[in-house]
């Protein structure tokens, strides 16, 4: 269930929701009209992708700003409003695309699973979905975890984890962890991966690090989307590249880190041990933000000796395959994840013929 439907979440009373809903709106039509003053078709490539990025940097800003500046009720309550438009608008999307979806529990945490419309699913994807921590649900994502259920012929799994302030730290990385040792449990960990982006990109990570502590089975891939590596917010990019990012300038991770070290390694993967790290698969922007705590994290998951697999979009913003799906871009990385996942499956399978072969089984 999205964070405003849970009894002890508060929400505004339906007059302020109201006023919050048409503030919004208010914002997102005067950063509309403020598109054409910002000479949009200029840019590195064609015009219809520079004007398609300028839009969607500007709404996006606009939005993340109004969002973020609101009380927590009035902030849930148009979050709940955008949930329920998606789970009105998305499923006829899902349906288009042949995939399926339900609600299921994981260990104890609702969640969403989308299941591909080929003979049986090859595997299952655990996906935890960004919002910096704070925000987004499972229904809002419906769009692009139907595209990743269809490229891989994957189940995926979008667990309806909690969030800040509400729900600071450690609350999200348990009920990933939880979600995770639920399916551990029913399936073959060769058949499972671990994916995320933004803030659900952190946890992931984070996630990967505490099962791996923790001795549990280590999963077939993880796949990574412009991740939230480090919540220190100290690298050069930071500040470089936030006139060309979607990100507001004041990143919000006080709510979920409430006191803790933002360099402590279960909120910041960068300052964590990567061996034992399976297959990873890393998407993101050069001009997004986060790029120079991705970069540095990909340098050390290749010096650990992980097999990696990065692909880096010149002057592309945050979490571009989610938000330009039609870019050419973003059909490079949905191909290449596709490709990924179907590598490590039938690297998987092929291993335990032989192990079955040698067995004499």
């Amino acid at each position: 269930m999205v964070m405003g439907r849970r009894p002890e979440v508060k929400t505004a009373s339906a007059p302020v929701a109201a006023f919050a809903v048409g503030g919004l709106a208010a914002q997102l039509a005067t950063a509309l009209a403020s598109v054409p003053f910002r000479r949009p078709w200029e840019g590195p490539a064609g015009r219809l992708h520079n004007v398609g990025a300028a839009v969607t940097r500007t709404v996006l800003r606009a939005f993340i700003g109004y969002a973020t500046s609101l009380p927590i009720p009035e902030f849930r309550s148009v979050e709940v409003l955008i949930d329920d438009i998606c789970r009105v608008v998305l499923p006829p999307f899902l349906k288009g695309l042949g995939v399926t979806v339900r609600d299921v529990e994981l260990g104890g945490v609702p969640a969403l699973e989308y299941s591909p419309g080929h003979d049986g699913p090859r595997g299952a994807i655990l996906y935890l979905h960004g919002g910096g921590f704070i925000g987004t649900s499972p229904s809002m994502y419906a769009a692009f975890t139907g595209w990743i259920a269809r490229e891989t012929a994957c189940r995926v799994f979008v667990p309806d984890y909690r969030l800040a302030p509400e729900f600071p730290f450690p609350a999200s990385l348990l009920d990933a962890v939880s979600v995770y040792e639920a399916l551990v449990a029913s399936l073959p960990p060769e058949q499972l991966f671990v994916a995320g982006d933004s803030g659900g990109g952190n946890l992931a990570t984070t996630l990967l690090v505490d099962a791996l502590g923790r001795h549990l089975p280590r999963p077939a891939g993880l796949i990574l989307f412009s991740p939230e590596l480090s919540l220190a917010l100290d690298e050069p990019s930071i500040t470089e590249n936030a006139h060309r990012d979607i990100l507001p300038w004041n990143i919000p991770v006080r709510p979920y880190l409430h006191g803790l070290d933002p360099r402590d390694e279960h909120v910041s993967v960068t300052n964590a041990g990567l061996r034992g790290f399976p297959p990873t698969f890393i998407a993101f922007g050069g001009g997004e933000m986060f790029r120079d705590p991705i970069r540095h994290f990909v340098e050390r998951l290749e010096r650990t000796g992980v097999d990696t697999t990065v692909i880096e979009e010149p002057d592309m913003f945050h979490v571009f395959p989610i938000l330009m799906p039609w870019a050419d871009a973003s059909r490079r990385v949905y191909r290449a994840v596709g490709d990924f996942v179907r590598k490590r499956l039938e690297s998987r399978a092929l291993e335990q013929t032989e192990t079955d072969a040698r067995r004499g089984v």
